[in-house]
């Protein structure tokens, strides 16, 4: 696998922003940086993404936000600065469970199968992050993309709910991982609901 950069700009992410109105006006920016294929493990692909501080209107800058197609996980290591894990789990037409992890420089994250995730950075410095990820993991967009967004927006308000969601649990902290995993095969292994 060759190593690829990709620029995600704002065009890309008008659809999934809580400022609309921001959004319509604003020129198409830069938003963040993807170097993906690093380097391969066993199947696994190492990736980093960095995004430099940002607000886009009223909401902190953030990735575009996907879900895996199959039960992959991924795992993310916190490189430089701090950022906000958001993770959804959709399920029968609603979403089942949503919570969201602090995690700053050295903290490892896991996006457990079935979850969808955004990270965003509400830091006044770079966000720079790795993940390891199977190299077979493929990403829906447009079911984010469909409804404006994730369920929750991370603002200088604090959390707003996305009202295109029907029915929104209370979103709910957890802890990013004590240490990164010595064994990574985990993350090969696709699921089944």
């Amino acid at each position: 696998m060759e190593m690829e950069t990709e620029i995600r700009y704002l065009d890309d992410m008008r659809t999934v922003l809580y400022d609309k109105a921001w959004a319509r006006t604003a020129p198409n920016l830069e938003l963040y940086y993807m170097e993906r294929g690093l380097e391969e493990k066993d199947g696994l692909r190492y990736d980093i993404t960095t995004i430099p501080p940002k607000m886009l209107g009223q909401e902190f800058v953030k990735t575009k936000g996907h879900y895996h197609i199959g039960g992959y996980q991924e795992l993310y290591i916190v490189l430089e600065g701090e950022g906000i894990f958001l993770m959804q789990k959709k399920g029968e037409g609603k979403i089942q469970d949503v919570c969201y992890v602090k995690a700053t420089k050295g903290d490892c994250v896991l996006v457990p199968s079935f979850y969808g995730h955004v990270t965003i950075n509400p830091a006044a410095e770079i966000l720079k992050m790795g993940n390891w990820i199977s190299k077979e993991c493929k990403s829906d967009y447009a079911s984010i993309e469909a409804k404006g967004g994730f369920s929750y927006y991370y603002t200088q308000a604090g959390w707003i709910k996305n009202k295109n969601y029907e029915e929104v649990p209370e979103l709910r902290l957890e802890m990013p991982l004590e240490s990164m995993p010595r064994n990574l095969d985990f993350l090969k292994v696709t699921k089944t609901k």
